[in-house]
């Protein structure tokens, strides 16, 4: 036979091998009869099911068959290439081969009642759900719309606004699907400059806030939001100021009315000419009063899903020329006036730091945002290689992340993640995908927003993909639970839950199982705190009482994650639901 370099055989190598063992050990064929010396018999054999083939495909990677077979068909031979084992091997394998050829399937009793598909004797079930790849309605997590709502036509190329959140909302007949994007989305984003939304002093345009929230809720979303100190440069020769006193000439599009307040502006700011200067006592009152009268009328609203601690500069994003002090006296203005609504501070800057060292050790936490995910820009300069100038994912991310203190911050609160171009122009800039979505993974991303822009052909299937993996995505693996019950008895149960999504949940909705007999139902709340379900498994037990008002028969049992008044707000990767949003698990016998 000579030695074999091969690390996987043939079909008819393997032969060759068994036929050379038969010869060497005929008294472990001997059950097997004189045709076992046949190719054919062997060809046969190994067809005659799956479990033979799978034998067939495991002999022809054994090292003792493909890398190390014997020199020669003898026992002495045969036995130096088992030698590595414990004396049987050649024993074992034949052993498997009468086994496998001859496996009959195991005869089961019809079913005619659920009952029926377990033992007279057995006590116990495991439920082992078969775990779905479909899309979840899931709520607080996933790909967020931006300036616009779920269904609403997409940017027409790849050129999107800061400033022109939505003013006009219109309801319709049919939510639609997002073209070239996520399907579905149950976050929208938006946000305007402050001098849209107080564009008199102490006058309020919350009639734009409320048509926000109002079509975020039609639209099967909720809503973040940003109000923003300014946004764009204004020239006063194109856009004259209805103020008596402004800088000259040009500044920013701080509301008008702000400036005959008195207050002071730097000639120079970090973006722009004759920008309010953040750290004067005008600036912390007026945007101050702004964030509390925002708090006052919407903290707390179940449609507002969460407020970015925007304090100054640009977008509100950078801090602009604010000191630590100043951010730190505005972070505690939003700290102070939210109490129940979920911030969001801006990675990188003194007011992130501030919010994350204010909230560590309290019940209060505080997520973060950081903007230009998906940054690996290349330019092609002279000065410095293509692959080694600045950029956020290297440079900014890491960084921000450990010194604003907020390396274990996913565990307890959200992490938003805003593109500052868009797939459109990651495509453009050939920036690598795959790179892109693993520090997604690493940084325990909540939501994503990429600009309600298309997402390119070649990234859109992972974009997709990746939209179902960040936040929380739970798998039943198991519950182990009764095959009986008796009525206001105590009975326990194990979950087996995995989380294949990269960060928990973050809001206290409750894990809740279900008895139902016909129209009846009674529903039983667990303790578990689902927020410390972590990426990979939980496993937990604990004990219910079953509700005493069934009957004996059958009850199916059901599960959910439900909100505060029982309905159905979570969904396990489960394809089957009730139409009332159940999962609706197993059965069991009450007597």
């Amino acid at each position: 036979m000579g030695g074999a370099d091969a690390r996987k055989l043939s079909g008819d190598q393997v032969i060759d091998r068994m036929l050379s063992l038969v010869e060497a050990m005929p008294e472990l064929a001997e059950p097997l009869g004189e045709k076992a010396r046949t190719r054919e018999y062997w060809r046969d054999l190994f067809g005659t099911n799956d479990a033979m083939r799978r034998l067939a495909a495991a002999l022809a990677e054994a090292p003792a068959f493909a890398a190390d077979p014997p020199a020669e068909s003898t026992r002495e031979a045969w036995s130096r290439a088992f030698a590595g084992g414990y004396g049987d091997e050649a024993k074992r394998i034949f052993q498997r081969v009468m086994r496998d050829a001859w496996r009959k399937p195991v005869e089961r009793a019809p079913v005619v009642r659920w009952r029926d598909r377990f033992g007279p004797d057995e006590i116990v079930q495991r439920v082992r759900p078969v775990e779905s790849e479909a899309w979840l309605p899931n709520p607080h997590r996933g790909t967020t719309t931006f300036q616009r709502f779920q269904g609403d036509a997409l940017y027409p190329a790849w050129f999107t606004s800061d400033t022109h959140g939505p003013v006009e909302f219109t309801s319709v007949d049919e939510v639609a699907e997002n073209r070239t994007f996520v399907p579905r989305t149950t976050l929208s984003y938006c946000r305007w400059p402050w001098a849209w939304l107080e564009p008199e002093k102490g006058v309020y345009r919350w009639d734009i806030v409320d048509g926000a929230l109002r079509t975020a809720r039609e639209r099967g979303q909720t809503l973040q939001t940003r109000f923003q100190p300014y946004t764009i440069r204004v020239e006063y020769a194109e856009t004259p100021p209805r103020s008596k006193r402004h800088p000259p000439e040009r500044s920013v599009n701080v509301p008008d009315w702000y400036w005959d307040t008195g207050a002071p502006w730097i000639d120079k700011g970090p973006y722009a000419e004759h920008e309010p200067d953040s750290n004067d006592p005008l600036y912390l009152e007026h945007f101050g009063a702004f964030i509390r009268a925002f708090a006052e009328r919407y903290d707390g609203h179940p449609d507002l899903e969460s407020v970015d601690m925007a304090y100054a500069g640009f977008w509100g994003e950078s801090g602009g020329n604010s000191t630590p002090e100043a951010a730190e006296k505005l972070i505690d203005i939003y700290l102070e006036s939210f109490k129940r609504t979920q911030l969001v501070s801006m990675l990188g800057t003194p007011g992130c730091a501030h919010a994350a060292a204010r909230t560590r050790d309290g019940e209060r936490h505080v997520g973060w945002r950081a903007d230009c995910f998906g940054d690996l820009r290349r330019p092609d300069v002279p000065e410095v290689p293509r692959d080694l100038c600045f950029n956020h994912t290297f440079d900014a991310y890491p960084k921000g992340i450990a010194k604003g203190g907020v390396t274990d911050a996913w565990r307890r609160a959200p992490v938003t993640m805003e593109t500052c171009g868009n797939v459109a122009t990651w495509f453009l800039s050939e920036y690598d995908l795959d790179t892109i979505i693993r520090e997604g993974y690493r940084y325990h991303m909540s939501v994503f927003m990429p600009k309600s822009v298309y997402f390119p052909g070649p990234f859109r299937e992972r974009l997709i993909e990746f939209d179902k993996r960040i936040g929380y995505r739970y798998a039943l693996r198991q519950l182990l639970m009764p095959l009986e019950v008796s009525p206001g008895a105590d009975v326990d149960l194990e979950f087996f839950v995995d989380n294949v999504g990269c960060a928990p949940i973050y809001r206290p909705y409750r894990l809740a199982v279900r008895f139902r007999q016909g129209d009846a139902a009674s529903v039983v709340m667990l303790a578990q705190d689902i927020r410390e379900w972590m990426p990979g498994h939980t496993w937990f037990a604990e004990k219910i009482t079953v509700p005493a008002g069934l009957e004996k028969g059958e009850a199916a049992f059901d599960l959910a994650i439900v909100d505060d008044v029982g309905a159905p707000k979570v969904w396990f990767a489960i394809d089957d639901r009730t139409d009332d949003g159940w999962h609706s698990l197993t059965s069991v016998d009450v007597v």
